[in-house]
């Protein structure tokens, strides 16, 4: 399935990016479908005909997501074996300082879902949206339960700060209606991520009836058991959308950056990037650096240049250390 293209999207260019990680390559006769639920080493896959089938990967890495297009070799009934990924447009991950975890591949938007209450993580919103302008996806905040309405009032003027850096902000109350979400899906591959409690699964259901109903139907047909929300599945809104749901986050690691995409991937830098005194300025400490002197003016958010030098320093630390084990 082939969605349309990322509109309002900033994207960094090509050479300032990292390169996606890529599923490992074997010859042969091959079938072509789109991952539709990753759980682990398992996935679901669903064939250009509509027929589902259940897979798993040659070798120990499963380096595959959710919205992957993939090339595999059916074994039996409806079992196959993923044997090689197709070229993404993007790929939505995170990563620690011992591994790598992929989100969603092949998206065009991804939506941040918060909620007044409980209360949400600002730098979990902010690393999110690091990630999506390094990978050149489009980002969406969506505040959800905007029945609460005094909170969400609070809320709104907290995240005043997104539509000074181009983001937009839409408040919705997932289960009574979801209108003014469902106007930013239409041809587009999105995926929701956010903290557990934010009501990303009363959204799901709000946009795909009966979505518990039909993850069970799939269970049933492929005879595999029921998997909870700790897998990524993808659900069908059109011919030319979908949307991906995501198991609930609570710390985004941004490991695959180092200093100079981390720089790009802050929109209200990228004006002052070149103008330091030092062309190697780190944007920390150094003296005459015009990241620190917006700051000092209030052109820059101090949340937002704090989490960037933190991350400065923590990747740089731990770069260190891997050169002096050798890897």
């Amino acid at each position: 399935m082939r969605y349309g293209a990322s509109k309002g999207c900033s994207p960094l260019k090509q050479a300032q990016r990292k390169p996606a990680p890529a599923g490992k390559v074997i010859a042969g006769e091959k079938i072509e479908g789109e991952v539709t639920a990753a759980f682990g080493r398992r996935f679901h896959v669903e064939l250009p005909e509509g027929e589902l089938l259940e897979c798993v990967v040659r070798g120990r890495k499963s380096e595959f997501a959710c919205g992957d297009r993939v090339y595999l070799q059916r074994t039996h009934g409806r079992e196959g074996v993923i044997e090689k990924v197709a070229p993404r447009t993007s790929l939505l991950y995170r990563s620690d300082a011992f591994q790598q975890k992929l989100i969603a591949a092949n998206v065009d938007q991804v939506i941040f879902v918060l909620a007044a209450v409980p209360s949400y993580s600002e730098e979990l919103l902010n690393r999110c949206l690091i990630a999506a302008q390094a990978a050149g996806v489009a980002a969406l905040v969506v505040l959800n339960k905007a029945d609460l309405e005094a909170e969400t009032a609070r809320a709104r003027t907290a995240l005043g700060w997104l539509a000074e850096l181009g983001y937009r902000l839409v408040s919705i109350c997932a289960k009574q209606n979801v209108a003014s979400l469902q106007a930013h899906l239409a041809g587009r591959l999105s995926v929701l991520v956010g903290q557990s409690g934010m009501g990303k699964s009363t959204i799901i259901n709000a946009l795909v009836p009966n979505a518990a109903a039909r993850v069970g139907e799939v269970s049933a047909a492929l005879d595999t058991g029921k998997h909870t929300t700790s897998s990524a599945r993808l659900y069908r809104l059109g011919r030319d959308s979908g949307i991906i749901d995501s198991p609930g986050l609570q710390e985004f690691g941004l490991y695959h950056l180092n200093d100079e995409e981390l720089a790009h991937a802050l929109p209200e830098f990228r004006p002052l990037l070149g103008r330091c005194r030092f062309s190697n300025c780190r944007h920390v400490s150094e003296p005459d650096c015009a990241i620190l002197a917006a700051a000092s003016d209030a052109k820059i958010r101090s949340s937002r240049l704090s989490l960037y030098q933190r991350l400065a320093v923590q990747h740089g630390e731990w770069r260190a250390q891997q050169k002096a084990q050798g890897r």
